[in-house]
């Protein structure tokens, strides 16, 4: 999950810098929606309610 969140921030730098504010704005956003459930997921793995064995 981190490795696509990585690859759509970059993609988002590249549109941004080339000028396409519209799939710049779309990468952007689903990095953000990924970034929050990575952190949902995690603070529920260290608070033990949910567990990856």
């Amino acid at each position: 999950m981190l490795q696509l969140i990585l690859i759509l921030l970059g993609v988002a730098a590249i549109a941004a810098v080339l000028g396409f504010g519209r799939i710049s704005g779309v990468a952007l956003s689903a990095a953000k929606i990924l970034i929050i459930i990575a952190l949902i997921v995690f603070v529920l793995l260290v608070l033990g309610l949910i567990s990856l064995a």
